[in-house]
């Protein structure tokens, strides 16, 4: 966890007298800064494309301010395509990676010029059924390596107990499939990482793709044009944990690029991420005010937000550090936890944390919100999901997501039939 928050108590305590408790807290500076530090490490290859995971964060404000910045759009579902498209990412810099799609996505996707990721070797034929008959001049398979990958973390899975992806046999046999069906041009994805740390991963990662790459090159006669590495770089979420250090990651993929793809003629070659959490998660915080204390067991403080605003810590047990806004240079005296109003008993953002006194009223920061924050928001228990806003470069502040009301939750429901509606 980087201590980076934008904003001194008065200066947090002035933007809630505009914007209500809870939000989320999104830094413009900070994000274009990392963005272009990410940038630079992989500028060692001859093409290089950051396509940001929409998942992570779909909203089209942080969406502009990456494509500005030169990203392109990683998509697994219509909204997302849309939302990129709002954003100015278009055709092929908006890569479709999606599961079990339904026929009309595919169609968008291809209408847009869109890359289409396939996740398995049946929707070839399922694709080329949408599209009329034909498949796209471009064609991207992913890869599931199955026992071939080990040391991947519990978040993700072992790859040969996920449902995504193809296997070596079949990525063999897709290509030259779509070789005869006339297209054109080839990518290859893979994906088998979730919040890793271990900058050896990616390039052992890297390495794998590779040998594939020129492994279909000689038996499929097909020269992959691109690979696309996926995501998973994680972020320091712990106080004790190190950020991973990109240009050490970019490094040893280019040593293995020199030694596997360069002798084997597929140079230049692409080298595209799908990365979220390490591009603005440590740049979102979610903001909560102390409403309650409860002392019985344990000592209790509740927030006015909870595991509907964020759903990382009761669905994974993940943590995100947690600070006192005025506090955080006073002495960790108690330890709470720290919970919101759900009805679950996993509603709780900290576990037997260690924290100075918190009293009723004090603004509570959770860190490292910025991606898989707000987007896995929902509405059990009727609540309703926070806003979020925009700290720009210039210090003024954006309103980019409203929060939701009441009218918002209730408007898909047909009321106007319920008085004359017999149980």
């Amino acid at each position: 966890m980087s201590n980076n928050f934008p904003l001194n108590n008065e200066e947090l305590k002035n933007l809630v007298k505009k914007f209500p408790t809870p939000f989320y807290l999104y830094d413009e500076k900070a994000i274009r800064e990392n963005m272009r530090k990410f940038t630079k490490a992989f500028s060692i290859f001859p093409k290089f494309r950051e396509h940001y995971a929409v998942k992570a964060c779909p909203n089209p404000y942080i969406l502009k301010i990456l494509a500005s910045e030169g990203c392109g759009a990683d998509c697994s579902s219509l909204p997302e395509l849309m939302l990129s498209e709002m954003a100015g990412i278009k055709a092929e810099k908006v890569i479709f990676t999606s599961n079990e799609t339904p026929a009309t996505e595919y169609q968008f996707a291809y209408n847009q010029g869109n890359i289409i990721n396939l996740d398995d070797i049946t929707h070839i034929e399922y694709l080329k059924d949408a599209l009329g008959g034909k498949l796209p001049e471009t064609i991207c398979f992913r890869y599931n390596p199955g026992t071939e990958k080990q040391g991947c973390n519990s978040i993700i899975g072992k790859p040969e107990e996920a449902k995504y992806g193809l296997t070596r046999s079949q990525i063999l046999e897709a290509y030259s499939i779509c070789k005869k069906e006339g297209v054109k041009h080839f990518g290859l994805h893979t994906m088998v990482a979730s919040n890793e740390l271990n900058p050896a991963f990616f390039v052992d990662t890297a390495k794998l793709v590779f040998e594939l790459a020129v492994e279909i090159k000689e038996k499929c006669g097909v020269q992959v044009e691109f690979v696309d590495l996926g995501g998973g770089l994680g972020i320091p979420y712990k106080p004790e944990q190190k950020a991973v250090d990109y240009d050490q990651v970019a490094k040893g993929i280019r040593a293995e690029y020199d030694r596997v793809i360069v002798p084997a003629g597929l140079d230049p070659l692409g080298i595209y991420w799908e990365c979220g959490r390490p591009i603005t998660g440590p740049y979102g915080w979610l903001i909560g005010t102390a409403i309650h204390q409860k002392h019985i067991y344990r000592e209790y403080v509740a927030l006015d937000t909870c595991m509907a605003d964020l759903m990382r810590p009761g669905m994974y047990g993940a943590y995100h550090e947690v600070t006192v806004s005025g506090k955080e240079n006073e002495p960790k005296t108690e330890v709470y936890d720290v919970v919101g109003s759900l009805c679950e008993n996993c509603d709780k953002f900290a576990v037997q944390r260690s924290l100075p006194k918190i009293d009723i009223g004090d603004l509570v920061i959770i860190h490292d919100a910025g991606a898989h924050g707000r987007a896995m928001g929902f509405n059990y228990n009727g609540k309703l999901r926070c806003g979020e806003i925009l700290m720009r470069e210039d210090g003024s502040f954006k309103e980019i997501r409203r929060r939701e009301t009441i009218d918002d939750l209730f408007a898909t429901l047909d009321l106007s039939g319920v008085d004359s509606f017999k149980a």
